[in-house]
């Protein structure tokens, strides 16, 4: 069926208007009946906040999402215009998007009067139908609702009592569609006033005109619970009008934490570079986020954002990117050193409490690093702390060396307490790197055994993090170096301390 262009045919094609709240309404319903997807690439959220906002929706409310930083509150404003109709009709040259079959501003109603039936219609699309403000301090009545324009009023020769000398805001340029506020604490008290009538009477007033504007519009709102006390606050009226108050949430599972990261990060590149990150590494990457958010270092009240893990996941795989730019190698597997190498990734993103500003954000960064790594190697491979002998289990104190009958860490142990060193460049190609490891005794069955490498570049990685988890059990000893690191004896290490 063609377009209508005219309010005739309209009419005639038996086009019926809805509000925005029943579109999204019943747009929902045939969603949910047809097993369809609500929020594509939202992970997490499907027995949480996804209902809820369904919810909402189904009630007609107008809604707020309050959470930390990075659990993706504006990716989920920004799904909902998929809720809307594909596009629907609006006077042609209306600057508020006017419904033509009840006009509401002056000079539609105008021209709806002498035009008639003839009233020309243009369709507007679901995309232009969605707007969003972010919330400053430098906000003004005038950028949101609108003001008088005394440009137009002397260029057409009209008065200040005139409704058609006002220049309408961002949120009327919205009628007939979804408005959406980012971090509202941060909006002036003196201008959340001016949401007030929106929400409750569907209208806006501009300055001392007598002129009620009724529109049609679903307001969205999303905050950060830290900025009630830092920033700002929404006043208790606005809050009593916004009929849903959601939480949103961090994923609460390692797997759902990984999707987000996998989906989100940038990995899949053009190059002549190709890098395979393991699956135990991938694991440490997430986990690095989860040591983060119950850290006594970090304040939980800023929260620690998804974006953690996205950059530091690419930063990893550039580190890798670049080995192999620099040794001329086609392919690479990461390792733990690259994951040091990112750190700069978590350094920018968490915020510290006044403990860990004296420990500075750089050691805190290694020391969230090396608590996902001990996390994940406890997962993969043998209790370190354990040793088998005469058909029993006997704890064994961190620091001291292995000894103990069936101990698979034995032979790794003892050539580093004969007093052997290994360094470790992270520019070696996976060959090198290969070959410097494969003297230590053992190392290589735990690796190919626990970790399922294949190939040397797989066993190489995985070898580095077994020494690694060793390391951060508190067995072996290390030395950052500038490129590179050494792992030696704990004992010996030991003795060094106590002869300083």
């Amino acid at each position: 069926m063609a377009k209508a262009r005219t309010l005739k045919e309209l009419k005639q094609q038996g086009y019926r208007t809805r509000s925005v709240k029943e579109e999204l309404r019943e747009n929902l319903i045939r969603k949910l009946r047809q097993k369809e997807t609500i929020f594509p690439g939202i992970i997490g959220y499907d027995q949480t906040v996804i209902p809820q906002i369904q919810n909402a929706i189904l009630s007609g409310h107008d809604f707020i999402l309050l959470g930390l930083r990075g659990q993706a509150k504006t990716r989920i404003l920004r799904a909902l215009p998929a809720l809307l109709d594909d596009e629907i009709p609006a006077i042609a040259g209306c600057e508020i998007n006017d419904n033509p079959f009840s006009p509401v501003c002056e000079s539609c109603r105008a021209r709806a009067r002498q035009e008639g039936d003839q009233l020309q219609v243009v369709w507007i699309p679901r995309a232009d139908r969605y707007r969003e403000k972010l919330a400053t301090p430098d906000v003004t009545i005038a950028d949101l609702i609108g003001d008088i324009d005394p440009i137009k009023a002397a260029t057409r020769k009209l008065t200040f009592a005139d409704p058609e000398v006002i220049h309408y805001g961002i949120i009327p340029r919205t009628n007939r569609g979804i408005f959406a506020v980012n971090e509202i604490p941060d909006l002036q008290a003196r201008i959340q006033v001016g949401l007030l009538n929106i929400l409750e009477e569907g209208d806006i007033q501009i300055r001392g005109f007598p002129v009620r504007l009724p529109l049609d519009l679903v307001m969205v709102f999303s905050a950060n619970p830290e900025d009630y006390t830092n920033r700002g606050n929404i006043i208790t009226p606005l809050r009593d009008r916004i009929s849903s108050q959601i939480m949103t949430h961090y994923p609460r599972r390692l797997e759902e934490a990984m999707a987000i990261t996998a989906q989100e990060a940038w990995v899949r590149r053009n190059g002549s570079a190709q890098v395979a990150i393991p699956e135990y590494l991938q694991t440490v990457i997430e986990e690095v986020a989860f040591q983060a958010r119950a850290n006594e270092f970090v304040d939980q009240k800023s929260g620690v954002s998804a974006r953690v893990t996205i950059s530091l996941l690419e930063n990893v795989q550039s580190n890798a990117e670049r080995r192999c730019f620099l040794s001329g190698a086609a392919r690479t597997v990461a390792r733990v050193a690259d994951l040091f190498a990112a750190s700069s990734a978590i350094t920018g993103k968490i915020e510290l409490v006044y403990e860990g500003e004296r420990e500075g954000v750089q050691a805190v960064a290694s020391l969230l690093i090396g608590k996902a790594l001990k996390a994940i190697f406890d997962e993969h491979c043998p209790d370190a702390y354990k040793v088998e002998g005469k058909g029993k289990e006997k704890e064994k104190s961190p620091g001291s060396a292995a000894g103990g009958a069936g101990n698979e860490y034995d032979p790794i142990l003892n050539f580093f307490k004969r007093g052997a060193t290994i360094d470790i460049s992270d520019e070696a190609s996976d060959g090198e790197h290969y070959q410097s490891l494969k003297a230590i005794p053992g190392l290589e069955a735990i690796a190919r055994k626990y970790l399922s490498a294949a190939g040397p570049g797989e066993t190489a990685a995985a070898m580095e993090f077994v020494l690694e988890g060793l390391h951060q059990s508190s067995l072996l000893a290390k030395d950052e170096v500038a490129g590179g690191r050494t792992y030696r004896d704990m004992f010996e290490d030991m003795v060094r301390g106590l002869k300083k």
